[in-house]
């Protein structure tokens, strides 16, 4: 396995950055980092936020590990950086990296597809007017979620119970994101399908099925805590996960995704209907991460999962010197 790892040449793994999730990154890439290096990788920890991206090519980097979460990393903005220097990355292109970021172009996306996904409105900060945010709970109802369009690891989200309390989550979610999604509320089981590979040979993992205390799925429950419950192999009928898994891929290959992803689903309770909340394209990969813990039930483990990714870090446009070093 380290002389596999050997193959890959210099290779970088991006983390930090600026966004608001930056914390998550680090620590994600930690992980990444120790793993690629337990394996013969020459890996080393490379922060956009602190070194100008054109090091990469100066220093000979010959392949990126991107672990990079939210703005400026998950967002179509280093994959185009990346392109015009010509170094192969993991994870989404371009489009789909800027397309999936954002909540409701994902929706949108999905519904001319026929997918399901919650009803929602769309509002804007500074256009935010009390009549307009009061009159959100009558097109959804009660309860529903307000969240910024582009952020992840649940920043920003608030389940709103009452019409009193749609301004204050609305102005929460403004602060991370001019643009505010408010989506109807899917009471039911939470669920999330990670999916690795491109096109027609993308494949899920198991499914994971997350229980959290009081529902509350939050950021400091997400990455923080051991009270959340993630049962995996999922505790749902074997069919009802297959069908899951396969709306998942189906979603992931209409976005354009390649090597690998997340997507968030919840099944309603009263009719096992399943909607799709939104896709991640630079998942977590902490210690509390779902995407290495559905690989682990898949026999796959954290090291292998690292490499397997790796391995099929490509371009939008592969140049001709990238085709060779993939090969």
């Amino acid at each position: 396995m380290k002389q596999q790892g050997s193959l890959f040449g210099k290779v970088a793994v991006l983390m930090g950055g600026r966004s608001a999730e930056r914390e998550v990154s680090l620590m994600s890439g930690g992980g990444v980092l120790q793993a690629l290096r337990s394996r013969g990788v020459d890996a080393h920890a490379f922060d956009p936020a602190e070194r100008p991206m054109d090091d990469l090519r100066r220093e000979g980097f010959a392949r990126c590990f991107i672990a990079l979460h939210g703005r400026y990393g998950e967002d179509g903005t280093v994959q185009g950086a990346l392109e015009l220097l010509g170094i192969p990355y993991t994870g989404a292109g371009v489009m789909a990296s800027s397309m999936a970021i954002d909540k409701v172009m994902t929706k949108r996306v999905w519904l001319a597809e026929g997918l399901p996904t919650p009803r929602y409105a769309l509002l804007h900060r500074g256009s935010t007017e009390r009549e307009r945010v009061r009159a959100v709970p009558d097109e959804l109802g009660l309860p529903l979620i307000v969240k910024p369009v582009r952020e992840g690891s649940s920043l920003g989200v608030t389940k709103v119970a009452g019409y009193s309390e749609m301004q204050q989550a609305v102005e929460e979610a403004g602060r991370l994101d001019a643009d505010i999604l408010c989506e109807q509320f899917i009471e039911g089981d939470e669920v999330t399908v990670p999916v690795l590979g491109t096109g027609e040979g993308a494949r899920a993992l198991p499914v994971i099925h997350i229980v959290a205390p009081e529902g509350n799925y939050d950021y400091q429950n997400k990455y923080f805590t051991d009270v959340t419950d993630y049962r995996v192999p999922c505790d749902l009928p074997a069919d009802e996960e297959a069908a899951i898994q396969a709306l998942a891929v189906r979603a992931y290959r209409v976005i354009g995704c390649r090597g690998w992803g997340r997507l968030d689903i919840m099944i309603d309770r009263s009719t096992r209907a399943p909607y799709l909340l939104e896709i991640n394209t630079s998942p977590g990969m902490t210690g509390h991460s779902l995407v290495p813990m559905a690989a682990r039930a898949a026999g796959m483990s954290y090291e292998d999962l690292c490499l397997n990714l790796l391995a099929g870090a490509t371009l939008d446009y592969p140049q001709p010197a990238a085709v060779e070093a993939a090969a």
